[in-house]
């Protein structure tokens, strides 16, 4: 679905599924967020097919975190020219995690082209910054579009909920420090990985005090 213009939105609604909101950023580069599961990616490929778009079209794809939910889908990228990155410690993770990808003998093929990093990212003009939001895993990031005041939470922060600390690398301490960090953002936008998005600043704040209210108490 077209969010607006230059951003669609590849949402899931299946719980089941366990798969994660997919975002598209369509300007001077073309920015896949999160593509996903490998066996759920016809969604996304529907979607980028609706928009006129093929995999070939993306200049570059960032994964949130290491979770296969989130990350499994780049490797359907490695046969065209886009570029990859994710944050060095969730990288550790994959490395890790390997058998848990299916992936003992494959890591290299969710190799990153390039590494995120805290602070600035332009790509082709467009300008984004990377923010280190580690709690829901080591390396997870959070990306804002400064241009639309949009924020890409990954599974930090969603609507009414934050993202789980019991899996590996995960702390609960760390998370809340890291949404705390969030809150202070200009953001008129808030897109999690999973559920539905947010629009509007006061909404999206909102929301960040919901979160501290009802669910800091509970990691």
């Amino acid at each position: 679905m077209k969010i607006f213009e230059g951003l669609y939105g590849f949402l899931w609604n299946s719980m089941a599924a366990n798969n994660c909101n997919t975002y598209l950023i369509d300007g001077p580069a073309r920015v896949l967020i999160d593509p996903g599961h490998l066996r759920l990616f016809e969604h996304v490929a529907i979607g980028l097919e609706e928009a006129g778009l093929g995999l070939g079209d993306i200049d570059l794809v960032i994964t949130t975190h290491a979770h296969p939910d989130h990350l499994e889908s780049i490797k359907l990228f490695k046969n065209y020219p886009t570029l990859f990155a994710i944050h060095q410690k969730d990288w550790a993770l994959v490395k890790e995690m390997g058998a848990y990808l299916g992936a003992v003998s494959d890591v290299d093929s969710y190799a990153p082209d390039f590494f995120l990093t805290e602070g600035d990212l332009k790509v082709k003009g467009m300008e984004f910054h990377v923010v280190h939001t580690p709690g829901h895993s080591p390396g997870s990031i959070s990306l804002y579009w400064p241009e639309h005041k949009a924020l890409f939470t990954g599974d930090v922060i969603f609507k009414d909920g934050l993202g789980r600390t019991d899996l590996p690398g995960g702390n609960g301490e760390t998370l809340k420090q890291s949404i705390k960090r969030l809150s202070l953002l200009d953001a008129e936008w808030m897109f999690p990985g999973h559920g539905g998005f947010i629009s509007g600043a006061d909404r999206v704040q909102s929301n960040f005090e919901r979160v501290e209210k009802y669910w800091f108490g509970f990691i």
